[in-house]
């Protein structure tokens, strides 16, 4: 009858000890991701400073192709074949004139900590004319310590649009003589107003950003 009731009080004492070690578990496992969430938290927040110290440039201008015609180092309708010729002859008639080119963007980090963002909303100028606007939704990262990030982003201006009024000569002359030397988008304006997500919320950097083919220096 004793022996019984002793190992009883052993098996509830077993019991017992077995819920706490498994409380503790789900405990150590709830601070854990709580450290590991707040780290990250602490991490985008800091990415965020950061992101307000970086610079950018126009770095290059790649795959220019008017109504598809490849223009990257064509001047004047002399420098184009036959074959690509008509092609413009053939835009002429039709008064469609897409433009289609890769912009890259060099973002440069003078902090000791990672920046980044999530998304850029961007607007494109072209001899201080609004040609197009978009959005670049992906994350970018940009290394520490004078780091170098390339943000290349795909744009399509529809320049009988954006050039309403001009002659059909005027806007593919305007097409064909972007590219600068070295591929330098001289002629460009990039307005950019990067955004971060910190903890599933979007912050968003006060105002647009004026890039051009220089670092503004700050």
């Amino acid at each position: 009858m004793v022996f019984d009731l002793i190992l009883k009080q052993l098996m509830i004492l077993k019991m017992t000890k077995t819920m706490w070690t498994k409380k503790l578990l789900i405990l150590t496992s709830i601070s854990c991701l709580a450290f590991f969430s707040s780290c990250d938290v602490l991490n985008q927040v800091s990415q965020v400073s950061n992101l307000t110290k970086c610079d950018f440039r126009l770095e290059s201008v790649q795959q220019l192709n008017l109504a598809g015609v490849n223009v990257q180092n064509v001047k004047k309708m002399s420098d184009l074949n036959m074959f690509d010729a008509a092609n413009l002859a053939s835009a002429v008639a039709s008064q469609k004139f897409p433009l289609d080119f890769t912009l890259n963007i060099e973002a440069k980090n003078p902090n000791t900590a990672t920046a980044g963002m999530t998304k850029i909303d961007w607007i494109l100028l072209i001899d201080d004319i609004e040609m197009t606007r978009g959005i670049l939704d992906q994350q970018v990262t940009i290394p520490a310590n004078n780091g170098i990030a390339m943000i290349p982003v795909k744009m399509h201006v529809d320049l009988q649009k954006a050039l309403s009024g001009k002659s059909a000569d005027a806007i593919i002359n305007f097409g064909m003589n972007l590219a600068g030397t070295g591929n330098k988008p001289t002629r460009f304006t990039v307005q950019m107003k990067p955004t971060i997500t910190v903890s599933g919320i979007p912050i968003t950097y006060p105002g647009y950003l004026n890039v051009k083919t220089e670092y503004s220096g700050k």
